[in-house]
């Protein structure tokens, strides 16, 4: 039954109900940016491959892709590893180890941007967006992919707040589960972008 007040009606009869339906909200939500996601590398595969025979798709003398790639890889996939870790300290009451590893994943997240920031940089010297399709597409997926890493960054740091502030446990914690579903999927969708911008440069 739902629960009533004067100047709230609360559709849930449980806070577990609730979060449940929170979860399933996020899945919806990650199911959305999944497919935009998919349409983009397919947009890619279908420029780099639509082409005349002989025709390049490296501009001759581009660098490549930058080296901090590699390395800004590393710094989300260890984000993914903390940010599911401050949901086993959420699932076993843990307060300060929620503070702790939420606070080392959203640390970790502005070390991604940065380095995504420093690759942008890197390349930009040698190819502007403007340069050719190549340079064009590894801009707008690693861009698109960025933004939503900052999307991500208001609710990982209200998330961390509250976790300060005492709101998580063992009997609810469905804001933690909801920012790891969120920041799994950044990490997986970043990870199939840049393994296709490698195949098929």
């Amino acid at each position: 039954m739902a629960i009533k007040t004067l100047t709230h009606v609360d559709p849930f009869d449980s806070v577990r109900e609730r979060g449940s339906a929170g979860v399933f909200g996020m899945w919806i939500f990650i199911a959305v940016v999944g497919m935009v996601f998919a349409a983009a590398i397919l947009g890619y595969l279908v420029v780099r491959f639509d082409r005349p025979p002989g025709a390049e798709w490296v501009p001759e003398g581009a660098p490549g892709f930058p080296p901090a790639l590699v390395l800004s890889t590393a710094v989300l996939v260890v984000s993914s590893w903390t940010m599911q870790a401050a949901v086993r300290a959420a699932r076993e009451g843990r307060s300060r180890r929620i503070v702790h590893d939420l606070g080392i994943t959203l640390a970790l997240a502005l070390l991604f941007l940065a380095i995504q920031a420093l690759a942008w940089s890197e390349l930009w010297r040698a190819a502007t967006i403007g340069s050719g399709l190549w340079a064009w597409t590894f801009y707008v997926l690693t861009g698109l992919h960025a933004l939503h890493v900052l999307g991500g960054l208001p609710p990982l740091w209200i998330t961390l707040r509250r976790a300060q502030a005492g709101r998580y446990g063992p009997d609810d914690h469905a804001g933690v589960v909801r920012c790891a579903m969120y920041w799994h999927a950044l990490d997986v969708i970043w990870v199939v972008t840049y393994l296709a911008l490698l195949a098929f440069s």
